[in-house]
């Protein structure tokens, strides 16, 4: 009995020992700086807030003054959410026709094709680098020009992983960082790190480790050059298989990102992939969830794709790891049930691990629910805007296909002198038709989306109160200014000047409607609850 007793705490003392992690610390102080994840993002907002003031302000600022603006907005943008960024980036390029000043339309040219390139749009980043007239720019604009284009050729072989042209993208990449690194200073940042860069991509990893670990010991970096820099040292110590310096970068790395509000990053997808290699798949699933929250806010398309693919595999190890959890105390207490006297004992050990697993699966169980409900979500939005896209693409040609005919019937008459004409030809606009026209065309659009719109929305109501369309009506007012809503065009202010009605009247109807309803209080949010096809 004895020696029995002894065996089990030795089984005990090895369990505790095999389940401590290494990084324990380290990793303590990532999730520490994650809890405060949104007190850095508030910062971040009210930033952005403050520059959008003074675009607000009363006084008439000047079209440089906005332009200076735009750009900073884009700074706080560029790795904070796509969308905002790419706005600001066609801003830039807009104040510079008003300038006509050509280096600034190349500089807002550059700034859109960054974030492209973060978006993992290789083509419209060529696309829209092909159009910059390089010789036109002052050099420091041209310096970033070229480290860009180095990093879409870097980012294209990385992708491709062929072994054919990733030999001619990087190579094509050498060539621009060369002409980059000709107008900078030797020791600034950008030098050291893409002369680093160059190094590492070139084959030469001793010499690119060097680089790279002078700026992080010998230079004051602000989080994101020390999160760029930290996460490309880790990718050689990953060659190296040297996984643990790697881990210690990535969480650095991590949380520099964390703190400058940086979410078009790669440091916690990667520390996710290396912990669930090491066996740590509770971390790794805590921080490939980050790693998608991020991406999704930001709208990174190819991240999206990137941790998509990796999320389901961590979730399964984790399950795993907590089945064998489950056997191992299931071992444990067929052991314990020997000792009559530390039943009782090991039974409560046991009750309560066995509840907080229990606890961990439904969170798991929720947390992929969640996970599936969000990319429902975003499937759906993505198809409703493919949708309207294309039916607001259709209706812009058509417009322009009249207007063109309308354009050549005034200049033919304006030839002959025939002006009585052109005033016939005016009158005859019939503008109530072409709205009705309009929204015949916003009712089909819409009802392709979501054919059973009108069941569900009656379903809302009493019968008494339930909508009857007349013969061929498609949507009268009422539901089109649900079925706006729906599409998440829920501003009163907006749907009064798409419907071209008073603000008022909007509101009356809205009100109107909503108090007929069989749940007024929840009335909206069932609106929204309808599903697309």
């Amino acid at each position: 009995m004895k020696y029995l007793i002894l065996n089990l705490s030795l089984l005990f003392i090895g369990y505790f020992a095999f389940a401590a992690q290494p990084h324990e610390q380290e990793i303590a102080s990532l999730k520490t700086v994650l809890n405060d994840k949104a007190n850095y993002d508030i910062q971040k907002i009210k930033k952005i807030d403050n520059l959008k003031a003074q675009l607000d302000k009363d006084e008439q600022i000047s079209l440089a003054q906005q332009y200076n603006i735009y750009l900073n907005l884009y700074n706080e943008y560029k790795t904070f959410k796509y969308d905002r960024a790419f706005h600001y980036a066609h801003q830039l390029q807009r104040v510079g026709e008003q300038l006509k000043d050509p280096a600034k339309i190349a500089y807002g040219k550059i700034k859109l094709g960054f974030i492209l390139l973060s978006s993992g749009m290789f083509k419209e980043t060529f696309d829209t680098l092909n159009t910059v007239k390089v010789k036109l720019l002052p050099d420091s604009v041209k310096k970033e020009y070229y480290f860009l284009t180095a990093r879409t050729y870097y980012d294209l072989a990385d992708f491709d992983k062929d072994d054919y042209y990733t030999r001619i993208y990087n190579k094509r990449a050498a060539t621009y960082i060369d002409s980059a690194l000709q107008l900078c200073p030797k020791q600034s940042f950008e030098y050291i790190y893409y002369d680093g860069l160059r190094y590492l991509k070139g084959g030469d990893l001793k010499k690119a480790v060097s680089n790279l670990q002078y700026l992080i010991n010998n230079q004051k970096l602000s989080y994101h050059q020390y999160a760029v820099t930290a996460s490309t040292l880790s990718d050689i110590y990953i060659q190296h298989n040297n996984p643990d310096s790697a881990v210690t970068l990535l969480i650095k790395a991590a949380i520099a990102d964390i703190k400058s509000s940086t979410k078009e990053a790669a440091a916690m997808l990667n520390l996710a992939q290396l912990l669930d290699k090491k066996g740590n798949t509770q971390d790794a699933y805590l921080f490939i969830k980050q790693a998608m929250d991020d991406a999704v806010y930001y709208g990174a398309r190819q991240r999206k794709v990137q941790v998509s693919a990796i999320l389901p595999v961590v979730a399964g190890a984790r399950i795993l790891y907590e089945q064998e959890q489950k056997r191992a105390l299931i071992f444990y207490a067929s052991l314990l049930t020997i000792l009559s006297a530390t039943i009782i004992i090991f039974a409560i050990i046991i009750y309560k691990q066995l509840k907080r697993i229990k606890a961990a699966d439904k969170l798991v169980v929720e947390a992929n629910t969640n996970l599936l409900h969000t990319i429902d979500k975003l499937n759906e939005a993505e198809k409703i805007k493919e949708e309207y896209i294309g039916y607001y693409l259709n209706i812009i040609s058509d417009y322009m296909n009249k207007l063109e005919k309308f354009k050549c019937s005034i200049e033919q008459r304006l030839t002959t002198k025939r002006f009585d004409d052109i005033k016939i030809l005016v009158g005859n606009i019939n503008l109530k038709k072409e709205r009705e026209e309009l929204f015949i065309n916003f009712d089909k659009a819409f009802l392709k989306l979501f054919p059973n719109f009108v069941h569900e929305f009656n379903a809302l109501f009493p019968p008494e109160h339930q909508t009857h369309l007349l013969p061929n009506q498609l949507l009268n007012t009422d539901l089109r200014i649900f079925a706006l809503i729906r599409l998440g065009i829920n501003d009163t202010d907006k749907v009064a000047r798409i419907l071209e009605y008073s603000l008022s009247t909007i509101y009356n109807y809205r009100t109107r409607i909503k108090n007929k309803s069989n749940d007024p209080d929840g009335f909206e949010a069932a609106i929204m609850g309808i599903k697309a096809i």
